[in-house]
């Protein structure tokens, strides 16, 4: 006979109904089986977000602006995705804590990782860049955690969601590519004109390691609003 595990987790970020447990057994598809409508729609965020990468990647190789331009409007489908995931939970009245985790998996894939690529791929990619970039990863991945631990305590409303963000959500991060979308369409971008504001170089000889596009700062002070404790996002 299967042994039947179970695990459960005090906090819920989708309402006031119970999430359910998850029943950890000897099948080969126990995962599967604690799948809920939610946590498939939760999935296509990663999957969005990953296309993102690859698409990137493509561009790098090929230098197809199609790749681009698809790299670019993935993180926008992987949003709606991880809008409607709530909503069909809701719905269905049916969450998990699986979901719970996958939600903030999909989020870092999409709205962490793929931007930060993004702007390696228009020109973001002095050693610095990559050490910014890397923090702005790094940064969204801590946040992300501090919410999933953090989530019981912020104030609720009556609907049982969290009245506000502890600094800036990480999907936020789609301001940055829509940034990054308008420099592709203008022609700012490695290749062409080149990203604006030009490089500075803080040690060492031009085109060295010292060497950083002033626009980085941008994506560092994105990183530290989204760890930061004092700054209260409300929740729409």
């Amino acid at each position: 006979m299967n042994q039947r595990k179970t695990y459960t987790k005090p906090s819920n970020e989708h309402g006031p109904d119970a999430l359910h447990q998850y029943q950890d057994t000897d099948g080969h598809f126990s995962l599967v089986r604690n799948f809920r409508l939610a946590d498939l729609v939760t999935i296509m965020n990663g999957v969005c977000g990953s296309f993102s990468i690859f698409s990137s990647a493509n561009y790098l190789l090929s230098n197809d602006r199609d790749y681009l331009w698809s790299a670019l409007a993935f993180p926008l489908a992987g949003l709606l995705f991880d809008f409607f995931d709530g909503k069909v939970a809701r719905w269905r009245k049916s969450s998990s804590l699986v979901g719970q985790e996958l939600d903030s998996l999909a989020d870092l894939i999409s709205f962490g990782v793929a931007p930060a690529l993004l702007a390696f791929t228009v020109g973001l990619r002095t050693y610095l860049d990559t050490v910014v970039l890397t923090g702005f990863i790094c940064c969204g991945l801590a946040r992300l955690a501090r919410f999933n631990a953090t989530v019981a305590l912020v104030p609720k409303d009556e609907a049982g969601k969290a009245k506000y963000f502890e600094g800036l959500p990480i999907p936020s991060s789609l301001a940055l590519v829509a940034i990054l979308s308008y420099w592709t369409k203008m022609g700012w971008i490695e290749g062409e004109e080149g990203i604006p504001l030009g490089t500075m170089t803080l040690w060492g000889p031009p085109k060295g390691k010292g060497e950083i596009h002033l626009v980085s700062v941008i994506f560092g002070c994105w990183a530290a609003a989204m760890v930061s404790k004092t700054l209260r996002v409300p929740k729409i």
